[in-house]
């Protein structure tokens, strides 16, 4: 595990507020996960084949309504690493703050990297990284905004790892653009992030690049299995949308009753300001319920969605106690 701050970590809240039965809202990963179902016992015995990878990204392409050329790698987090090693090649600008691993690793790779909070000054960058919608404040950027950047710089790169919620802001339509690359995260909206599976999207010559670069089997039989059946499940994907915009609606209500303030978010997270959000973390982690607070912020506080009644009353108990 990187030494980097994370959610997820629930061996550090386990480490300082003890064992039980916590739930982890940390991330922002749908807790009500798809259903696997059963897995033909072939996915694990066998290596994947040539046909079953196609298959994958088809129901990808189709969910991301896209036909750009695509690769399919263990996670979001793998592409990030595969397009920071191929540098050092000049100046990365990030619009920030956001997910900490694009100015570690563009810099471990040795590549100049500056973090920026303005959208304009992206521009002239030999790789301009944006995060759409923005982790953890939920920033949002149309299209037609991110289309008129890539024209700017060397390259852009655009994560939309949590772009399940809002298609209408996706890039994934116009991926096949040179010089234009997409993240998408599978395990986030489908709350299976262990089954580790992502996608990159580009131009013909970055996804091949990548492809090459991630080997013959870039992703498990399961997690081929279990990702084709859920990307093609259009009704479950409604569904899902649905349910997590009124949660999220609940949530920033609970949160107001406890005189927390909205920041943003997205459909599988929401931030807000708290006045003291070490405090209020550890209130909730005494309780179990385990958040994300941010070491270079006293207030904002980063919650994911609970899933099952059973843990918003939890939650709501805890809040209001």
């Amino acid at each position: 595990m990187s030494a980097r701050d994370h959610g997820g970590d629930l061996d550090r809240a386990r480490a300082i507020f003890g064992e039980g039965d916590w739930i982890d809202l940390s991330t922002g990963i749908n807790r009500i996960a798809y259903p696997v179902g059963e897995i033909p016992p072939a996915a694990f015995a066998e290596l994947p084949t040539g046909a079953e990878i196609e298959s994958l990204l088809a129901a990808a392409r189709a969910a991301f309504a896209t036909q750009a050329p695509i690769a399919a790698l263990a996670g979001a987090q793998t592409a990030i690493q595969l397009l920071a090693s191929e540098g050092p090649g000049g100046l990365v600008r990030i619009l920030a703050p956001t997910y900490n691993e694009y100015e570690a690793r563009f810099a471990g790779a040795g590549w100049r990297v500056e973090t920026i909070s303005d959208f304009e000054a992206l521009a002239g960058a030999d790789v301009a990284v944006i995060v759409n919608p923005n982790n953890p404040d939920g920033r949002r950027f149309a299209p037609e905004m991110l289309l008129a950047l890539h024209e700017k710089v060397g390259r852009l790169l655009v994560d939309e790892s949590f772009g399940d919620m809002t298609p209408e802001l996706s890039l994934c339509p116009r991926a096949e653009r040179e010089n234009l690359v997409v993240l998408r995260s599978f395990g986030k909206f489908y709350g299976l992030a262990g089954l580790r599976l992502g996608f990159a999207l580009g131009c013909e010559r970055i996804v091949a690049a990548l492809r090459d670069a991630a080997g013959p089997w870039p992703v498990s039989g399961p997690a081929i299995a279990i990702g084709t059946a859920a990307l093609r499940d259009e009704s479950w994907r409604a569904a899902t949308r649905r349910r997590l915009t009124q949660d999220a609606r609940r949530l920033d209500a609970l949160a107001a009753r406890a005189g927390w303030r909205l920041v943003g978010g997205t459909g599988l997270f929401r931030l807000f300001e708290t006045g003291d959000a070490e405090a209020a973390q550890e209130k909730l982690a005494r309780e179990k319920i385990w958040t994300r607070a941010f070491p270079w912020s006293r207030g904002w506080l980063r919650l994911g969605l609970p899933g099952a009644e059973a843990e918003w009353r939890r939650l709501e108990s805890a809040i209001s106690s």
